[in-house]
């Protein structure tokens, strides 16, 4: 479900393999990422851009998680948003709760 795409001295750039991100693989998704996190211990990078469609059980792992690395000083950070849901995360407002970017390359350098 998850990918390491790349990983610095800060980052781990990850990419989500999901068409449809729901209920059915929310939980898998957030033990995985925190099982990634746990191993490496530096900010995630998300890349979401095979992402078609989210639901709200899906944004709530997201929420999580993203409250669970800033305990420790570190971020998830989201990339490669579709339009649809870069939308929907603007409407409920959560583009002022995530970071997020179009590329990796952008996030990257946003952190150094």
């Amino acid at each position: 479900m998850i990918s390491i795409f790349k990983e610095d001295q800060k980052n781990l750039l990850v990419t989500l393999d999901l068409h449809e991100a729901s209920l059915t693989n929310a939980e898998v998704f957030k033990l995985e990422l925190l099982q990634l996190f746990e191993t490496h211990h530096k900010h995630i990078i998300l890349n979401m851009d095979q992402v078609e469609y989210i639901d709200s059980s899906f944004v709530g792992a997201l929420v999580a998680l993203l409250r669970q690395l800033m305990t420790v000083k570190k971020d998830l950070i989201l990339v490669g948003l579709r339009k649809e849901i870069a939308d929907l995360f603007a409407l409920i407002r959560l583009d002022k709760v995530f970071k997020i970017y179009s590329s990796f390359d952008e996030a990257g350098s946003s952190l150094n």
